[in-house]
Formats: C-alpha cells, sequence, structure tokens
C-alpha cells in the first residue's frame, strides 16, 4: 500500500476512532518516557528495565494500531 494512503488512513481512524487515538495518544506518552530514558548518560538497572517494559508496550500498541488500520483497510476494500 501506498505510505500516503496508509497515511491518509490513520488520520482518519485519529478523527473518527476514539479506540485509535487513545492508542495513539498512549503510544506517544511510551514514546516520551523512553526517549527521556534513552537521553540519560547512565541507567541504573531499574531504568533499563522500565526501558524494556516501555519498549513492549510502545510496540504491542503499534501492533494494535496496525491491526486497527488492517481492519479500516480490508473493510473499505470489499466495500
Amino acid at each position: 500500500m501506498e505510505r500516503n494512503a496508509q497515511d491518509d488512513i490513520k488520520a482518519h481512524l485519529m478523527q473518527t476512532s476514539d479506540q485509535f487515538r487513545n492508542l495513539a495518544d498512549q503510544h506517544q506518552t511510551y514514546k516520551k518516557l523512553v526517549t527521556e530514558l534513552e537521553h540519560k548518560p547512565f541507567l541504573t538497572e531499574e531504568e533499563e528495565a522500565e526501558e524494556l517494559r516501555l519498549k513492549k508496550l510502545k510496540l504491542h500498541l503499534k501492533d494494535q494500531m496496525e491491526s486497527i488500520v488492517s481492519e479500516y483497510r480490508s473493510h473499505h476494500a470489499a466495500v
């Protein structure tokens, strides 16, 4: 699928789907927290564990968002 079409679907879902918007907002929150940890010169063991946990959560949210995009694409391709 063309990148612009993918971006258009995501933009549409951000406007029309509370579920997608909530997932995207949470993803951004985790991304910000990971970035903050990555900018530290040294991480404690707890911070390293937290970074890994946040990255896994962020990936899980991205997978959920991609699933919603795929469902949308499948539904609208069949129409």
